[in-house]
């Protein structure tokens, strides 16, 4: 099929969305009319500072926390450093165990990395071989010296969605405090901090049709309640947490895409589900040997990671140059590697260079999906035929 007859069909919304054009709407007269500094007090500043608590409001909503226990970030992984870093090194006592799991991203293990430098033990537990967390070993890994354990709702590669408030319950019994990357599930699934019991979480609009560069952090209580040492030092916005001339437009942009998730969360999961479980049919047709990655019961509406026996992923997307999609494989340093969220699985290398991940979103079509399905079926047979 000559690649220019058919339009580009993105499926990698668990990288990151496309804005909506009402979050695009939502933002624009904040770069041209509505531009004031909001810690000014004139007129302009102070209307800035509406939309901005505005944006907050819409954010608590959307997660089910209290007024005032969002703060604004640059993104998941500025909410991620600020939380542990800053719940570590606000910390004097004798708690010096940080808890977290072999499957988290990488803005999360590279945390741990620095904390070991700083004299924090950071202990790294197995997930079983559908992403899942073995809330036993949590167990006999949690003591009185346990500061904190991170664990994701809900996994970036394969989908699997965690049993949170069970974590956070063994965790709350050693008095641990709870942090959750939740970067992947929120705006996607059904999240409500309360039901989850935990005490921090991180969010990032561009996982669900927001603008990039701004996120959250939740923190339960308000910043007043939880000592967290802040990154960097300046004029003291948020709470003199996150330091900074406020990014309005995008954090605008965040409230409106949290607004519209909150709205239409119930509907776009089914559509979004079904139009996944389609992808998958339609492949299995094309390709019976397919075999799906993760918890099939639990797991992100639009997520699906498939392995194509024999198969090379990235030799085969190089055959669909139209298609957006993920192989799951990562380039450390030049030289490519295995998706480490695979092998942390006790998947293969080979079982993981073999690997799609697949990310259906909001904007993709039953026409789509139908058109992806047989453009990878017609390009596994290609690369298999080499």
């Amino acid at each position: 099929m000559n690649p220019s007859a058919i339009a580009e069909i993105y499926l990698d919304n668990n990288s990151t969305t496309p804005c909506d054009p009402r979050v695009i709407d939502a933002i624009l007269p904040f770069f041209h009319l509505y531009f004031g500094n909001p810690s000014s007090q004139h007129l302009a500043g102070q209307r800035a500072a509406r939309a901005i608590e505005l944006a907050r409001t819409q954010v608590e909503r959307l997660i089910g926390a209290a007024s005032g226990e969002i703060i604004f970030t640059g993104g998941s992984t500025e909410s991620n450093n600020l939380a542990i870093l800053g719940i570590a090194r606000s910390h004097s006592g004798n708690r010096k165990k940080i808890i977290t799991f072999k499957s988290e991203h990488k803005a999360i293990l590279n945390i741990g990395k620095q904390l070991e430098q700083e004299g924090f033990k950071v202990v790294l537990l197995d997930v079983d071989s559908k992403g899942r967390i073995d809330v036993d070993a949590l167990a006999t890994n949690l003591d009185e010296c346990t500061l904190l354990v991170s664990a994701q709702l809900a996994n970036n590669e394969v989908g699997t969605i965690q049993p949170l408030r069970q974590i956070a319950e063994l965790a709350h019994e050693y008095g641990a405090i709870v942090h959750t990357d939740a970067t992947q599930a929120v705006g996607k699934i059904p999240v409500d901090v309360d039901e989850l019991d935990v005490d921090l979480m991180s969010i990032s609009a561009h996982k669900f049709y927001g603008p990039k560069g701004v996120g959250a952090l939740f923190i339960r209580g308000g910043p007043r309640a939880i000592p967290i040492a802040p990154l960097g030092y300046g004029g003291g916005q948020e709470w003199e947490l996150r330091s900074g001339t406020h990014n309005v437009p995008a954090i605008v942009g965040f409230g409106e895409a949290a607004r519209i998730s909150a709205e239409e969360l119930e509907g776009e999961m089914v559509r979004i589900a079904a139009l996944r479980d389609r992808l998958e049919q339609l492949l299995q047709s094309y390709i019976p040997q397919i075999e799906i990655h993760g918890d099939i019961q639990q797991r992100l509406p639009g997520t699906s990671s498939l392995y194509l026996p024999g198969t090379d992923a990235e030799a085969l997307l190089a055959n669909v140059p139209e298609l957006m999609l993920s192989t799951g494989a990562a380039c450390n340093s030049g030289a490519p590697e295995p998706s480490y969220v695979l092998l942390a699985l006790g998947l293969s290398w080979q079982r993981a260079y073999s690997t799609l991940r697949i990310g259906v979103g909001r904007f993709n079509t039953e026409d789509e999906i139908s058109t992806a399905a047989k453009l990878i079926g017609e390009a596994y047979y290609q690369v298999i035929q080499k």
